[in-house]
């Protein structure tokens, strides 16, 4: 009997779990997603449209299904507590509870939580409730500062005083804002991604992923939920050694225990973006799900059956045996609105060739009739994937560069040239 899985999430992201899910052929997908994603449905064999936190109508629809499991997507159900109230009618879900996804949803839990356990690679940071405390603590720092809110963001809510505001523009940010903030000192370094398959007490990290959140090429504009990203043929980052990894691994592996100890033990996706400094990897954040675009990057790698992961995951019984990924470079390429992130302009139509190689993962795109047209947030992504970075990256380019439309991506991604920065400046640090 096939089995049923609940897909929770209507983006890029989750397109790529659908399709790895999809490749299996005892599997019947359904979604649930606040707005169609041609991608899914071709694969699901049904979809329920609604709001990702409208906990009570999932419930209902995953029982209607007959879903045995569920995989939750985005953050936002996970702060609603979508895990415990569908662990509560018995179906087992991919995704932490509510309390364990603090690690993403609450910053100051996140950094008081590592600050007590004495897990490495915490920065120095203060937590503020008070609005006026911070802005005091600004204006006496005078140095660089991360300010980070303390909620979720959707991955676009840091502001770097220093670099992108400076004390003044720090303060109004401050002002600006509805609750609590985290302010920590400025990381200097070359940012990656470790993601891991987690089952409560087992981690499987899988490669690593370097994302590029700035808007344009040459890492400028403003952040953006990710334009793009790339992964090394064999896993690792060539600016990231092999001590830094194991430091990195430990720090996920320390968290994942640290939330145990808290009586609030954390099965699903683990996803630490840390900045390697002249010091070693210290922690940027922890999410409690697949990175947007990071999971299309792994997922397509994966050579093992994801829905005997998914299956580890829920009961406790994840091997490092379980999980295997090709030796390939991936690059993913973002297609995004004209405007984008600060002014979009939806409603575009946008033409596709052929990809030639190259995968397509849907995101927040609209479609009538089977015309593809831009909505308000990221587009469409192309996925290169190939036995070196150049190969890879120059599949990605040729897809990328054949839409047509009022639409743009970073050409930058993934190139050589790029990556040749990144090692030049971590061999500049240290």
């Amino acid at each position: 009997m096939a089995m049923k899985i609940l897909v929770v999430g209507g983006g890029g992201r989750e397109h790529a779990i659908v399709r790895a899910l999809a490749c299996s052929n005892d599997t019947e997908i359904f979604s649930v997603m606040a707005k169609q994603n041609p991608g899914i449905s071709a694969l699901a064999r049904d979809t329920r449209l609604c709001r990702e936190t409208d906990i009570s109508r999932i419930i209902a629809y995953a029982l209607e299904s007959g879903a045995e499991y569920a995989f939750i997507g985005p953050e936002s159900p996970l702060e609603a507590g979508i895990v415990d109230q569908l662990e509560a009618v018995n179906i087992n879900c991919v995704g932490p509870t509510q309390a364990a996804a603090r690690i993403e949803t609450d910053k100051a839990f996140c950094r008081d939580m590592m600050e007590l356990y004495n897990i490495d690679g915490c920065p120095k940071y203060r937590v503020f409730h008070n609005r006026a405390d911070a802005i005091s603590f600004i204006y006496d720092h005078g140095g660089d500062l991360a300010i980070k809110p303390i909620g979720l963001t959707g991955g676009k809510g840091v502001r770097i005083m220093g670099e992108q505001v400076d004390q003044e523009g720090a303060v109004a940010y401050v002002k600006s804002l509805a609750g609590g903030v985290v302010l920590e000192e400025r990381l200097i370094g070359e940012e990656f991604t470790l993601q891991a398959f987690v089952d409560g007490n087992h981690l499987i990290p899988m490669p690593l992923v370097q994302d590029h959140k700035r808007a344009f090429e040459g890492d400028t504009g403003p952040n953006t939920g990710g334009m793009g990203s790339y992964s090394m043929p064999d896993h690792m980052l060539p600016f990231v050694s092999d001590a830094d990894y194991k430091k990195a691994l430990a720090i996920m592996k320390s968290t994942v225990a640290a939330l145990e100890r808290t009586g609030h033990p954390y099965k699903g996706i683990l996803y630490g973006q840390f900045m390697n400094t002249a010091g070693g990897p210290k922690v940027i954040e922890f999410n409690a799900r697949f990175g947007d675009p990071e999971a299309m990057n792994v997922l397509p790698l994966l050579s093992s059956n994801l829905a005997d992961i998914v299956i580890g995951i829920t009961e406790g019984s994840l091997s490092v045996t379980d999980v295997t990924f090709e030796q390939k470079a991936t690059v993913c390429k973002y297609i995004v609105p004209s405007g984008y992130p600060d002014s979009p302009h939806p409603g575009d139509p946008i033409t596709i060739k052929s990809p030639e190689g190259a995968l397509v993962y849907y995101a927040n795109v609209g479609e009538q009739q089977g015309r593809l047209s831009t909505l308000t947030s990221r587009t469409l992504a192309f996925v290169g994937i190939g036995p070196t970075l150049e190969e890879a990256e120059r599949i990605a380019e040729k897809s990328a560069s054949a839409v047509t439309g009022r639409v743009r991506y970073r050409r930058d991604i993934g190139t050589r040239a790029l990556l040749e920065q990144r090692i030049n400046h971590m061999r500049e640090l240290r």
